[in-house]
């Protein structure tokens, strides 16, 4: 009787041992690590690691980086760190900081369009996904999930394409860009650069001002004061237009609707679609600012990609059509 009570505890202790390693998360070879198994643990923080360019760039990337801030919150399950600059070797930088760390997740919208195969080829190899948003980088489309973005080169022609329905008898064209390299640059610049090399349009000045509404005011101050004809402004986003329209201003040049010079700019900031509205300015083109909620169910497997690029859809307006409905739906700030 005595044997059968001892082998009866030593049953009753080792199926207790077993249920207990059974139950344990805790191990090697545990069933909760999200990256060996390839899907999201519901009760894991999903650790994200953002390069963007600073909210200070434009009324676009602040409204970018809210919405950055917001989707990838802790309260929906995230761990965020966040870097920003203009510079794509202080993003380099940033991005081999975030995969040493050990981040599950790094979003990308780069400075420039090159440079980045070493990084992401080092992403790759440590496990971890990387998206691209707002821009696109000159990379095999293996190095990340998907791309979501606007099309930066679609903009430009709808830009040029609304400027020559204008059928002005002559087009003489301050062109100031926005960061050189930049995907939104290149993109925006593309169609003009036809139009100049086909002759229909002439190039009076073609100068970056980095985003910067300042230095696209000096810009304008020097080709006015150099007495060189110009009819048309066309700034590659709403700060550059600002600081342009400053400069006519402070010389009695009329602008927007009848007046001497097209003003055109780009972002659809609320207080630009204003001066759509008052007739100050002529055109502003829409770029989408709102990536991060694609990208987090396309994390959390709410979504799926159909293709590696997913274009956010964009439109121009036009200062005689603009309705306040427009503004409201579109304009981004307040």
């Amino acid at each position: 009787m005595k044997r059968f009570k001892a082998l009866l505890l030593a049953g009753v202790l080792t199926l207790s041992m077993v249920l207990g390693a059974c139950g344990s998360g805790s191990g090697s070879g545990g069933g909760n690590d999200s990256k060996a198994s390839g899907g999201n643990d519901s009760n894991k923080v999903i650790k994200v690691g953002v390069v963007n360019n600073p909210p200070s760039e434009s009324g676009y990337r602040e409204a970018n980086v809210k919405d950055m801030e917001a989707v990838f919150s802790k309260a929906n399950g995230y761990d965020l760190k966040t870097s920003y600059s203009l510079k794509n070797d202080d993003q380099l930088q940033a991005a081999q900081g975030f995969i040493t760390e050990g981040v599950d997740y790094l979003l990308i919208s780069a400075a420039e369009t090159t440079g980045w195969d070493e990084v992401l080829n080092k992403a790759k190899e440590a496990g971890i996904k990387v998206y691209l948003f707002d821009r696109m980088i000159d990379v095999d489309e293996s190095l990340y999930e998907a791309a979501v973005v606007s099309d930066m080169s679609k903009e430009g022609e709808t830009a040029v394409n609304w400027l020559l329905e204008q059928k002005l008898p002559e087009y003489n064209v301050i062109h100031i860009q926005g960061a050189m390299g930049s995907d939104a640059q290149i993109g925006r610049t593309g169609a003009l650069d036809a139009q100049f090399a086909s002759g229909k349009m002439k190039k009076v000045v073609q100068q970056t001002a980095t985003w910067d509404e300042a230095e696209a005011k000096k810009i304008v101050e020097s080709v006015i004061n150099s007495g060189e004809d110009f009819n048309v402004i066309y700034a590659e986003n709403d700060g550059m237009a600002k600081g342009a329209v400053a400069a006519l201003d402070e010389h009695g040049i009329t602008h927007g609707v009848n007046g001497k010079v097209i003003v055109m700019g780009f972002d659809c900031n609320k207080w630009a679609l204003r001066e759509l509205k008052a007739g100050a300015w002529n055109y502003d083109g829409q770029c989408s600012p709102f990536q991060a909620q694609i990208i987090s169910d396309l994390i959390k497997g709410v979504t799926k990609a159909s293709s590696k690029k997913i274009i956010n859809e964009e439109k121009g307006f036009d200062a005689k059509t603009l309705t306040d409905d427009d503004i409201n739906t579109y304009g981004l700030g307040e």
